[in-house]
């Protein structure tokens, strides 16, 4: 028993540092209320700024892909227990981003910068629907088993973990990646955009569409046809567009066919 409480405190230690470095992220990338931000006064040498900006941005990147690999599981679950594997992952990738955001250089040169008081506020607005998007999608998907916090939870009560079934709730079913959808909007939502924040922003999409090509492989072959379904059916990231081609690839099949 004793072990199942500790399994709980650990995983609900490592969500609690989880939600506290959200919370943070959207201050940081939002340039308020923290006190470092993404585009925060410039110190030091451009060229090392970027080198550590870069450097801080690729440790995320791959311990973030590695360790949600399957093959890395497989081995990691023989020195981490299965139970507490979920946790560790979101711990780490937290930690990863505590050390961004405590060792992120600005730059300062503005890139762009505007000035309409209306323009500004939407521009906020979409970058206050873009965290909010990230959020909802987690919790349509099982927040809780995304975080670590349902497996400990499960342990504890001394029931086996089951997987969640493939499904396509709310907004799944206009994009398969809205959670992706809703950081693209919360990265590149600004009013001002300097150097750093340029890099960071580039840098985070380019991951984003480098992760779904390695999770979409994964899913595939987790669900099989079920995904390869829905992935035919649905477009990755923009809304409708797959639709309209899949009916209009149909609509010339059917041509042909007469």
């Amino acid at each position: 028993m004793a072990k199942r409480v500790l399994f709980f405190a650990y995983g609900s230690f490592s969500y609690l540092v989880f939600f506290g470095t959200f919370l943070y992220a959207v201050g940081f990338i939002g340039n308020f209320g923290v006190p470092r931000t993404l585009d925060g006064a410039p110190s030091g040498s451009v060229a090392i700024a970027l080198a550590i900006d870069a450097g801080l941005l690729t440790l995320f990147a791959v311990q973030h892909s590695v360790m949600a690999r399957k093959w890395f599981k497989e081995r990691w679950t023989r020195i981490v227990p299965k139970p507490i594997e979920r946790s560790t992952y979101v711990l780490f990738s937290s930690l990863a981003l505590v050390l961004l955001f405590w060792q992120w250089r600005p730059i300062g040169v503005v890139v762009w910068s505007v000035e309409d008081p209306t323009a500004r506020l939407i521009l906020r607005v979409l970058f206050a629907f873009g965290f909010g998007l990230v959020l909802v999608s987690t919790f349509l998907i099982n927040h809780f088993d995304l975080f670590g916090l349902r497996q400990v939870w499960l342990y504890l009560l001394g029931r086996p973990y089951n997987e969640l079934r493939f499904g396509t709730p709310g907004p799944y079913r206009l994009v398969r990646h809205p959670l992706y959808v809703g950081w693209l909007f919360a990265f590149w939502m600004t009013p001002t955009m300097t150097a750093a924040h340029l890099l960071f922003s580039v840098a985070t999409t380019a991951y984003i569409l480098l992760a779904i090509q390695w999770e979409e492989r994964d899913l595939v072959r987790d669900h099989g046809g079920s995904y390869e379904d829905y992935r035919r059916a649905v477009p990755m990231l923009v809304p409708f567009s797959r639709r309209r081609s899949v009916v209009n690839d149909t609509a010339r099949r059917s041509e042909q066919a007469t």
